[in-house]
């Protein structure tokens, strides 16, 4: 996804390094280094670019990866997958079909009822906590 120059400017001032590097450059994250890896809080993960809802908590499972794993999109239209074939593999690119920010990767090695895990770096969420009744 094309972003004008200021665009790309606010994002940069808004980011960390290491999310715009992971988000706009494709990078990852190192393994059980994100804020989410382990966390277990209630809540939605939203795109740390435009914030747009992407996956809930209760999808969340420890695939014992080092990265947050999820079942499902929260929003499956918020969700964009693409072939890629960067480090001499075919994989399934997964970003923010809203901002075109990378997110991470798709398998099909993951948990009943879907079997996908969709492996993501932390660095491309926030987390929208769900608020106490």
């Amino acid at each position: 996804m094309d972003h004008d120059k200021s665009t790309i400017e606010e994002l940069k001032t808004r980011l960390s390094p290491e999310q715009y590097a992971v988000c706009f450059g494709g990078q990852t994250e190192p393994p059980f280094s994100g804020r989410y890896h382990d966390s277990k809080e209630d809540g939605t993960y939203v795109c740390a670019c435009c914030s747009s809802e992407l996956f809930a908590s209760d999808a969340k499972f420890d695939s014992g990866t080092g990265w947050p794993s999820f079942s499902d999109p929260a929003k499956a239209g918020n969700v964009a997958c693409n072939e890629d074939s960067s480090l001499g593999m075919l994989r399934t690119e997964v970003c923010c079909s809203v901002c075109g920010a990378h997110l991470g990767h798709v398998f099909d090695d993951g948990p009943a009822p879907s079997g996908m895990r969709y492996c993501i770096n932390s660095a491309s969420l926030n987390l929208r906590r769900t608020q106490p009744q």
